[in-house]
């Protein structure tokens, strides 16, 4: 028993993503440079979209608390890593990794059931755009909110007790740069086939939810652009729907290979690549992805140009 105990109370030994070889300097700069440009493109995201009353609609409302998200969960792991990488040591205590893991599983929860939730207001905007106003208002985009922050926070509280509480009597080194379900598993000793089966359960059903509101919006979608008579509709609405859909691909394609695909299809540096895709990368696409391909948010960005060197000009007359 009291061996069990200290197994609890021993830090553990991030790998990180870094090797400390000559290419380890530059990975180090590029993942920084991802982590604030990702703050920064999210930041301005919100920014505008709380700003501007063009973008004052239900999808760019989801669309701020998409960005909001992803700034918070990868700030639960990139800091970490590399501070860790200029301090030259990846310790972290248990009681940190716990924390880690609880946030990071409330925070990319929630991202999958907002994402698929979001699929439902473009089957709306397109199926029903006539009742838009009424089946997309005010009360059910906070409904939608709260339900993605409810299944990401039931996320949490189900995975975290049922993998911090395995006994880690093996090595105490985490072959990752944070502390994912996979590879804490990996780090278990005893029977862990039960432990499996339950944290196999929760993400299938995690998963699966959000998935079968992506799966039958777009059927429907698909129906109705098929329908279209005229050619411009049909470019529109998969103006409407193209940059969702390549974010839901990103995101949800890296994830099912985490947490749906069995212990024995896992290696390392496998998981180092998928996780580091859809946990570094995925944060800074987003943003550019929907300002790219969106003329709103363009728009946007043009007005907020012009108001900001409006006002330049004034405070220089006044000086």
């Amino acid at each position: 028993m009291d061996g069990d105990n200290k197994t609890f109370s021993t830090d553990f030994t991030l790998a990180g993503l870094f090797t400390h070889n000559k290419l380890s300097g530059f990975l180090f700069s590029i993942i920084c440079a991802i982590f604030f440009m990702a703050m920064i493109t999210n930041g301005i995201m919100i920014f505008l979209i709380h700003t501007d009353p063009h973008l004052h609609t239900p999808m760019y409302f989801l669309l701020s608390h998409l960005s909001f998200i992803d700034m918070m969960y990868i700030s639960t792991i990139v800091p970490k890593m590399l501070v860790d990488y200029i301090v030259g040591k990846g310790t972290i205590s248990f009681i940190a990794c716990t924390a880690q893991y609880f946030l990071y599983m409330g925070f990319v929860g929630a991202e999958f059931f907002l994402l698929g939730l979001m699929a439902y207001d473009r089957y709306v905007a397109i199926c029903n755009p006539l009742r838009y106003p009424i089946l997309m208002n005010h009360r059910v985009c906070w409904m939608i909110l709260a339900s993605s922050w409810f299944g990401g926070a039931l996320d949490s509280f189900l995975l975290t007790p049922i993998t911090m509480s395995l006994p880690f009597c093996a090595s105490h080194k985490i072959n990752h740069f944070f502390c994912e379900a996979p590879t804490m598993l990996r780090l278990a000793c005893g029977d862990k086939a039960a432990y499996e089966m339950v944290m196999y359960i929760c993400c299938v059903m995690m998963l699966l939810i959000p998935f079968s509101v992506v799966v039958a919006s777009y059927a429907r979608i698909l129906i109705t652009v098929h329908q279209m008579r005229s050619a411009d509709g049909k470019k529109k609405a998969f103006a409407t729907c193209s940059s969702h859909m390549i974010v839901v691909t990103l995101f949800y394609g890296a994830a099912l290979y985490t947490y749906m695909l069995p212990q024995a299809y896992h290696t390392p540096i496998k998981d180092k690549l998928f996780s580091a895709f859809y946990t570094i990368l995925t944060p800074l696409l987003n943003p550019l992805i929907y300002s790219l391909r969106n003329r709103d948010v363009t728009g946007a960005i043009k007005r907020a140009l012009v108001r900001w060197k409006g006002i330049s000009s004034v405070t220089r007359e006044e000086s």
